[in-house]
């Protein structure tokens, strides 16, 4: 038979053990030059730029990876990558959970506290972009030495942080892990990665909704407020080789606010697709869109609100919005929707045609999009679309 080789108290483990609380010292900021400017001409060129980071590695396609990996889980997966999050089925059942993983080691370079705030509020809107309620968090924390002053002070405030979110939204941590001492004599430290792992719940899985305009004449719309937000920004760095400013300010609240948004409208049967906009901004977030519907969309000139400046319009990572579509007869149902909840909501123009398209501003071909998006992660001998 069995026989017992170790008793050890629970309590122990969980309050008894032995604390170390070291020191903990902030670093230096560093001032942003690129996020300054507010013109409402852009610095660079839209369309060029566009290109350029649907061409790079954090936003370009992982179809290259996950070609190579059972993703089918059993074969259990509905919603394949690709979107915000998957989505699994549960067996002899309709619900379905959403599952996604997020983190930014820049964000969290330049403020550890808003930057785990921010990972765990994007790992909810994910969810929330499948039409799934939030349910629980595991983490992975991600740092340099803790003996270094600067690095404990980023573990400090990044643990708040992820405490802090999670209590806002209501989502408790039920697990998680720690990594330190990632660093080396030549490069130092590894940003502060806290990565978040989030699941969700749909009462029908069949339900799920994706990032993909699905008919030509629906409404595309953004749920969200815009600010001037480029600090560690996607295009910040891939564009103007740079990595300053405070990240985009993280307002729970006003997350909350937006999520309900959709997940009301998701559960009211008012829309066709939506997807979350983060790394990369509102254009990003629409070619990704446009991409996986094959649909352009045609846009008006996007006008950006005071004190906001084009680039920021465009590539800003403001948090709390979201790109929906949605037939024009549930415009004023989604509008009232919005006003209950004190979220804005404005049209973006129409899907349809070949190109994304803002009168005056842009104009870019599906085809010159997807060439970028699927050359990302390409490599000398792999195929270019990820098959084989």
């Amino acid at each position: 038979g069995a026989a017992e080789v170790a008793s050890l108290p629970v309590r122990l483990l969980t309050d008894g053990a032995p604390q170390r609380r070291l020191e903990g010292r902030p670093a230096e900021p560093k001032p942003s030059r690129v996020g300054a400017g507010r013109s409402g001409v852009p610095s660079v060129d839209p369309a060029a730029a566009l290109l350029r980071l649907l061409g790079s590695p954090n936003l370009g396609s992982r179809r290259p990876i996950f070609r190579r990996y059972d993703h089918m889980v059993g074969d259990a997966t509905v919603g394949p990558p690709g979107g915000d999050a998957a989505v699994l089925r549960l067996p002899q059942s309709r619900l379905g959970l959403a599952i996604t993983i997020d983190g930014n080691g820049r964000y969290c370079r330049l403020d550890p506290y808003a930057g785990a705030q921010l990972a765990v509020l994007e790992a909810a809107r994910n969810l929330v972009a499948t039409g799934a309620r939030p349910l629980a968090v595991t983490d992975c924390l991600n740092f340099g030495s803790p003996e270094r002053p600067e690095v404990y002070w980023e573990l400090e405030r990044a643990i708040d942080g992820i405490a802090d979110a999670c209590r806002a939204l209501g989502v408790p941590v039920v697990s998680g892990n720690v990594s330190l001492y990632n660093e080396s004599e030549a490069g130092g430290p590894i940003d502060p990665t806290p990565v978040i792992g989030m699941v969700g719940l749909l009462d029908d899985h069949r339900a799920r909704l994706d990032p993909a305009l699905r008919a030509a004449g629906d409404l595309v719309l953004l749920v969200g407020e815009t600010g001037h937000d480029l600090g560690g920004s996607e295009y910040e760095k891939v564009v103007h080789g740079e990595v300053a400013g405070p990240p985009p300010a993280a307002d729970p609240a006003r997350e909350v606010a937006a999520q309900a948004v959709v997940l009301e409208a998701a559960e009211a049967g008012l829309l066709r697709s939506a997807h979350d906009v983060a790394e990369g901004g509102l254009l990003v977030a629409l070619a990704e869109c446009c991409l996986a519907g094959g649909l352009g969309l045609a846009g008006g000139p996007l006008l950006p609100g005071a004190g906001v400046g084009l680039d920021a319009a465009l590539f800003g990572e403001s948090q709390a919005r979201f790109v929906v579509s949605a037939p024009p007869a549930a415009l004023s149902a989604l509008r009232e929707l919005a006003r209950r909840h004190g979220v804005e909501l404005a049209l973006l123009g129409l899907a349809g045609g070949d190109a994304i398209e803002f009168q005056g501003q842009l104009r870019v071909g599906l085809d010159d999009l997807r060439r970028a998006w699927e050359s990302a992660l390409t490599a000398p001998g792999l195929p270019a679309n990820g098959e084989g």
